[in-house]
């Protein structure tokens, strides 16, 4: 397993809609490109600590992930060199404010705060792409209080890592130590304070938190 230290500067890039299932079940429109959007390193949360419910929210919802690690610096990058820039995959988890999410939805405005507020993102021990079984081939998911509440591959991917990190570069420079979250299956749910949340990654588990 790989490590990766949070201390320099990094981005979250998080990709939406991109698992068919999880998109009739908040019967959204199909993407006829990846959907981006962004987070501060500051919603990572740190080792060993538990995942703070936020004051400002009634209905938060988790939402299981493959997330990649930019290995190094890039800007329009090919399709076929794409692969090059990232050398690593973990599990986490996209929490998201719905309640707030669905309110500025509904004004027209920005959902920022709905996804990117402090400790959304937690993410498990990167691997190395390399060791796995099948690269083409993910499986992951999260087990909720010992029960398995989303199970996923990479192969049911709308848009595959290689179409995502292409497709970002255009817009946004990669660096070293960026992460980009893919997407989730179908499955997402609430959480509550007491919850005890499990990441798994192939049959591994990667990471373990308690929602407090």
């Amino acid at each position: 397993m790989v490590k990766q230290p949070i201390s320099d500067p990094m981005k979250i890039i998080c990709i939406g809609r991109n698992y068919l299932a999880h998109i009739a079940e908040l019967d959204r429109d199909l993407p006829t490109e990846p959907l981006f959007f962004m987070k501060p390193d500051t919603a990572l949360l740190p080792d060993g600590r538990a995942f703070p419910y936020p004051v400002f929210s009634e209905k938060v919802h988790y939402e299981t992930e493959l997330v990649l690690r930019i290995c190094k610096r890039g800007s329009s990058i090919s399709l076929d060199s794409a692969h090059e820039y990232y050398d690593a995959v973990t599990v986490g988890i996209d929490f998201t404010a719905r309640d707030v999410q669905q309110r500025c939805i509904e004004k027209g405005h920005p959902w920022e705060k709905a996804k990117a507020f402090d400790y959304s993102a937690p993410v498990g021990e990167f691997k190395k792409i390399s060791d796995l079984k099948n690269a083409q081939k993910i499986s992951f998911g999260m087990k909720r209080n010992d029960q398995w509440a989303q199970q996923g591959n990479s192969a049911d991917m709308i848009f595959g890592f290689d179409t995502i990190v292409s497709y970002v570069s255009r817009f946004v420079t990669l660096k070293e130590g960026d992460y980009i979250f893919t997407g989730t299956p179908q499955g997402v749910g609430e959480v509550h304070q007491g919850d005890l949340l499990e990441l798994y990654l192939e049959d591994e588990k990667i990471l373990k938190f308690e929602v407090k």
